[in-house]
């Protein structure tokens, strides 16, 4: 489980690097200068906990195992936040400005990225933690 921690928060921080750094390309920024938080680690590495969940829907169709890990992270997304704003007095992300979120802490259009986060999570689990 230790093992599964670390791995999920470094892939994790990873792709957020990597997220951010494109996307300083829209703004016409060509340094891809890619960012993240300290407090992204931890939450990254609760992925660890979709591990059961993962062996669970082994049998189901992929759109709704994905379907189901976009919730499970969008749950986590926005409790992470929200308890962290009230623990800490700051939370990582601020979503606000975007059209389709939910109190400034999930973003409904990044549905599509976190349907394929949970099944490359899941991937990750089944080729080098299983």
């Amino acid at each position: 489980m230790i093992t599964g921690f670390f791995i999920y928060g470094m892939l994790g921080w990873f792709m957020e690097i990597l997220w951010t750094g494109l996307h300083s390309l829209l703004k016409k920024d060509y340094s891809l200068m890619g960012q993240t938080s300290l407090w992204m680690f931890p939450i990254y590495g609760t992925a660890v906990f979709l591990q059961p969940l993962f062996l669970f829907l082994a049998e189901f169709p992929p759109v709704v195992r994905g379907g189901i890990y976009m919730l499970c992270i969008y749950m986590a997304e926005y409790t992470s936040g929200w308890g962290l704003q009230r623990i800490a007095g700051v939370c990582p992300w601020d979503y606000s400005q975007s059209k389709y979120h939910i109190n400034g802490l999930i973003r409904l259009d990044y549905a599509p990225i976190w349907f394929g986060v949970g099944l490359f999570f899941e991937s990750i689990f089944y080729h080098f933690l299983y």
